[in-house]
């Protein structure tokens, strides 16, 4: 029975527009708002594609100017760029475009914009560009109110959450996905399988977030693979249908927090330049065996989006099943399973450890406290 006052948090999500074609309702969604300088954030692969011309051209004289300096990481210098562009054009919308980095960046840019403001309420947008999304991998950012900021220096990623720095649209159109490669798409949907897990088994999990992150399991289980490997119109159903699985997974992670396989991935990327998708191949099925001996009975929605037989009498072995169903599906992939294989010096593993053990201390969406000897444990199995 649950009877202790508790809380949800929804985000400043206000509109998904998704399937083939919605690209094109951009212009509605900037005239609904009255917006009329977007500067259009994105990474430099994309910035010399074909695919920028159907998100600006529609736009006209609405397109200010295109950022293309959104980096892996999202260091700290291109935020400050990008907020620099955004005051310089007193831009009031910014459009990102693209996967994790271009998100994040437009996300922290905003977060700076807000920063340099009067102090007002937290609630209040004034003066805050209106934030719209269109997402070209499954990583999901664009659903959250976080950004991950990297400090150049010392290659350590801090988070800043603001509810005004979530899109207030995204739109995602399965067709601008067709050129994203399979690596980062495999990558960026096991990173969405990652969010659900993590956030059904933390110790802040919700009732209604275990609901979506069990069935965006199921629906990435069943969709990833032949949105890979099929072709014609239906890779663009199978890639549409992991787009709102992406959602379903992220839904619950504003609340229940990031688990030991992201707070690991945030720091393991920026330091040796590893794509978070890749770190969550690396790291999550041994998040899941150390999080199996904490909190067994919590797998269960878990064990139904894998199709493992969940015994409530005896749970662990129903949560290691899990944890091996993961790595195999993981291994259908031709992505990188092991720290070494993305060029991590085992003997940097305990610094690593111990910045990762300083987040963890303050994250409380693990049962009982975790040490460095634990993550160092952990480092080491994934190696």
């Amino acid at each position: 029975m649950r009877t202790a006052s508790r809380e949800f948090n929804l985000s400043g999500l206000e509109r998904v527009v998704s399937g083939v074609g919605s690209v094109e309702r951009l212009p509605h969604e900037l005239e609904r708002r009255g917006l009329e300088r977007a500067v259009i954030v994105t990474g430099k692969t994309l910035g010399a594609s074909a695919l920028l011309e159907r998100v600006t051209a529609p736009l006209g004289a609405r397109c200010v100017a295109v950022f293309t300096g959104a980096k892996q990481h999202v260091p700290a210098c291109s935020v400050a760029r990008l907020a620099a562009v955004l005051r310089e054009h007193r831009a009031d919308a910014v459009i990102s475009f693209g996967g994790g980095s271009p998100i994040d960046t437009a996300k922290a840019a905003v977060y700076s914009v807000i920063a340099g403001r009067p102090s007002r309420g937290s609630a209040d947008r004034e003066g805050v560009p209106a934030h719209i999304a269109i997402p070209t991998t499954l990583s999901a950012g664009e659903f959250t109110a976080v950004a991950g900021i990297t400090d150049e220096k010392t290659r350590v990623k801090r988070p800043v959450t603001d509810s005004r720095i979530t899109p207030r649209t995204v739109i995602a159109d399965p067709a601008l996905t067709l050129e994203t490669p399979a690596w980062l798409w495999a990558a960026s949907g096991i990173r969405a399988l990652d969010h659900a897990i993590e956030s059904i088994y933390s110790v802040r999990h919700y009732p209604v977030s275990d609901a979506a992150a069990s069935s965006g399991l199921t629906m990435l289980l069943r969709h990833l693979e032949p949105s890979l490997d099929t072709a014609g119109p239906q890779v663009l159903e199978h890639r549409g249908e992991c787009q709102l699985a992406a959602w379903m997974c992220v839904f619950g992670v504003t609340n229940a927090g990031f688990g030991l396989s992201h707070a690991l991935g945030h720091q393991i990327g920026p330091r040796w330049n590893v794509p978070h998708g890749i770190t969550s191949c690396i790291t999550l099925p041994h998040a899941m065996r150390f999080m199996a001996e904490i909190a067994p009975e919590r797998f269960r929605p878990i064990a139904e989006g894998f199709g493992v037989a969940f015994d409530a009498a005896a749970p662990k072995r129903a949560a290691l099943a899990c944890a091996d169903r993961a790595a195999a599906f993981i291994g259908r992939f031709d992505v990188p399973q092991r720290l070494r294989d993305v060029g991590v010096p085992r003997d940097e593993l305990a610094e690593v450890a111990a910045i990762v053990h300083e987040v963890m201390d303050d994250a409380h969406v693990v049962d009982r406290l975790v040490t460095r000897d634990d993550i160092l444990s952990l480092l080491s199995n994934a190696y």
